[in-house]
């Protein structure tokens, strides 16, 4: 791009709606000019900060049990510490990418992961139930600006396909890898140290962080400098915050709960007004949109972050419910928990690995499509797993499922990300996370109801006291603990039975779901994702 056209494409650029033009010359060099050395460290950075999010929230459900008898923490407070964190995450999402466009994506990350690093001092320092709950919703404040400003970083500093495509591994891995890793982290703190340990060690990981941000990563900012919609922002948090609440609710209370649906409710109604708000805008010149609506008119970055969602569905199959079946029925602590998992991240990374060069020569549709069969294989003979089952056969099923998602979910996410420009990058990555936050959320409720539905369906609680069958039927891990302490081997073997039941169930439904992703995929996406032209981001 020659200077003449860089000057016509800023000009241009002031031009639209709600924006002014930035021509600051303190930013650093064009991105594609990085060092090979220190693009390594860039993606290390970012890919830290992104562990460090997943990490604290399998590490908080392993604490859960500590925390109610150290705080004195009832049922409803330990849902609040979790629930608060998903709150804020939720409603902060959608408007933490344009404040990166606008402010600048290297000095937001850096402000989110210190948010974060904060929030987690705040956290550990927390003497009551209440005070934590408070510590968590702080703490959701970072998470939210944290992941799409890094999602948008790696669309802007690594702009050519491939080496874009190598770096959405990486964060996919990294974003995933929390899971297993949790349990196995916050076992080992758990069993020589106090809980708050489980939040003191997100701190040396945040200064690290933070300080491979400021010294590794380029400033890069929107040349448009989009205003901002405060109205916007103020209805569209309330309208995810309602909706996730109705929704987590709903998965805890059933979807027939008066205030579950008074919340849904409340999020449709916000929702149909920021959709008001926004076309009104739309049509003024005042104010930059929170929601790009070229960007739902691109079939890439749409049906991709659909099928990224799809994905996520499909994958709850195996990750709400099998560390439940190492629990409850096999009795393995959080720790072995922990380790039994990562065959499926062992998968996702051989699957990323091979996923790349057949997306080079079959194209992108094809490649999102064998990953999501070969995923549907893996939670397909999950379905066979048994009681006495071997933790080999196990372990192969896990690893053939993580390949179909490290197969799948780069090039979806690749796909959708291609369509992002440096103008509205942090935007349009916002606008993914808020749609996997609010999908995954609507996964975990509905998937959760069926695999309620089915345990309660099949479990006996003939002559038992009714305070002890509501426990039975509560949960299969008080189904079993109620077994032992009436010392019944057919009650056990009635809650194991029927916990298997619904897990089978379960995986069942999620292969269907796999298998969709796969004619979705076929049917709607494009043959090849967008090449981003590098020089069209400078």
């Amino acid at each position: 791009m020659t200077n003449e056209q860089a000057a016509d494409t800023v000009s241009d650029s002031a031009a639209l709606p709600g924006a002014t033009a930035d021509t600051n010359e303190d930013e650093l060099s064009p991105p594609h000019q990085l060092s090979g050395t220190r693009r390594f460290g860039v993606l290390a950075a970012l890919c830290l900060a992104v562990l460090v999010v997943g990490l604290d929230t399998t590490v908080l459900n392993v604490a859960l049990p500590t925390l109610s008898v150290d705080l004195g923490a009832s049922t409803e407070q330990l849902q609040w510490i979790a629930n608060s964190y998903n709150l804020v995450l939720a409603a902060l999402l959608l408007p933490a990418g344009l404040l990166g466009d606008r402010f600048g994506r290297k000095k937001m990350l850096a402000i989110a992961v210190a948010l974060f690093g904060a929030g987690s001092v705040l956290c550990a320092l927390s003497g009551s139930a209440n005070q934590l709950i408070a510590a968590r919703a702080f703490l959701g404040i970072g998470a939210a600006l944290l992941v799409p400003v890094v999602m948008s970083l790696i669309a802007v500093l690594f702009p050519s396909e491939t080496e874009r495509k190598k770096a959405i591994n990486f964060f996919v891995v990294s974003n995933s890898i929390g899971l297993p890793l949790g349990p196995i982290v916050g076992g080992l703190l758990l069993e020589h140290f106090s809980w708050s340990s489980i939040f003191w060690i997100n701190v040396p990981v945040a200064i690290i962080a933070v300080t491979a941000v400021l010294t590794l990563i380029p400033e890069s900012r929107s040349a448009i400098r989009p205003t901002i919609d405060y109205l916007g922002i103020v209805v569209s948090s309330a309208a995810l915050a309602a909706l996730v609440y109705g929704v987590t609710l709903a998965g805890e209370k059933g979807w027939g709960d008066a205030s579950a649906i008074a919340f849904l409710l409340a999020a449709l109604v916000l929702l149909i007004v920021f959709g008001v708000i926004e076309g009104r805008f739309s049509r003024g010149k005042t104010t930059t949109l929170l929601v790009d609506t070229h960007l739902m008119r691109s079939k890439s970055f749409v049906w991709g972050t659909i099928l990224i969602t799809i994905a996520v569905f499909a994958m709850f199959g195996l990750l709400f419910t099998m560390p439940q079946f190492f629990q409850a029925v096999q009795g393995a602590d959080a720790l072995g928990t922990g380790l039994k998992l990562l065959p499926f991240i062992g998968g996702m990374v051989i699957g990323a690995k091979f996923a790349t060069p057949l997306d080079t020569a079959a194209g992108t549709r094809v490649t999102v499509a064998v990953g999501f069969v070969i995923l549907a294989i893996g939670l397909g003979m999950g379905t066979m797993t048994q009681v006495d089952s071997s933790y080999a056969y196990v372990a192969i099923w896990f690893a053939i499922a993580g390949a179909g998602a490290g197969f799948g979910m780069p090039s979806a996410m690749n796909a959708a990300l291609g369509e992002l420009d440096t103008d509205r990058a942090g935007a349009g990555s916002s606008l993914i996370q808020a749609m996997r936050q609010v999908g995954g959320t609507i996964g975990v409720a509905l998937l959760g109801t069926i695999l309620n539905a089915a345990y309660r369906g099949t479990v006996h609680t003939d002559g038992l006291p009714q305070v002890a069958a509501d426990a039975v039927r509560s949960s299969a891990a008080n189904g079993i603990a109620v077994a032992h302490k009436v010392n019944s081997p057919a009650l056990l073997d009635s809650v194991t039975a029927a916990f298997l039941d619904s897990v089978t169930t379960m995986l069942w439904v999620c292969t269907g779901i796999a298998i969709v992703g796969a004619v979705v995929s076929m049917v709607f996406m494009p043959k090849r994702a967008k090449a981003v032209d590098a020089d069209a981001l400078i």
